[in-house]
């Protein structure tokens, strides 16, 4: 009789959110000068999970703090991405993305994945290219690598246009903490 109990708990279980592993993953972005400069850019703490959705797919939930952000060897390439001509984390202190729900063959076979993103309250659709896998176990045995880009302009953070580019590419590399396949 246990294996009821067992079986009565499976949707349960199967719809716990699978938290991904922010200490092996990364989310970065890259921008470039008006001087042909790359500054690579990276959120150092941020919150994910994947959660899932109707049809035996999953979809992607990630909050990344714009306080934080770095531009690598740029401490004041950082000051100018938190500040209001950019990701103005005083007023907007989180960039999120919700992807639409997806099939895990995705993350097998690559593919783009489309979702919600929202930076400065400007909730957008976008796009992003997610890479076919290394592995057998894709965010368990090998990273989850996916790319996209963002123009500024679309998120009202058009100040520093003499500076920078109005192109930013996103690349991310995820893993997940549970055994469970994301």
């Amino acid at each position: 009789m246990w294996w009821l109990a067992l079986l009565a708990a499976a949707p349960v279980l199967a719809s716990k959110p699978v938290e991904i592993d922010t200490g092996h993953s990364r989310i970065g972005f890259t921008l470039k000068t008006r001087w042909g400069q790359s500054l690579d850019g990276r959120f150092p703490n941020w919150h994910g999970e994947i959660v899932s959705a109707p049809g035996d797919r999953k979809q992607v939930r990630l909050k990344l703090p714009t306080a934080e952000v770095e531009i690598l060897d740029h401490p004041q390439y950082s000051r100018v991405t938190r500040g209001k001509g950019f990701f103005d984390a005083d007023q907007h202190p989180y960039v999120e993305f919700v992807s639409d729900p997806y099939d895990a063959s995705l993350l097998v076979e690559g593919g783009l994945l489309g979702g919600a993103l929202t930076i400065r309250g400007v909730r957008r659709r976008e796009v992003f290219t997610v890479q076919p896998s290394q592995c057998r176990r894709p965010g368990i045995d090998c990273d989850v690598v996916a790319s996209g880009v963002v123009y500024r302009a679309d998120y009202a953070m058009d100040r520093w246009g003499f500076a920078l580019s109005d192109r930013v590419v996103f690349d991310l590399h995820i893993r997940t903490r549970d055994a469970g396949a994301p």
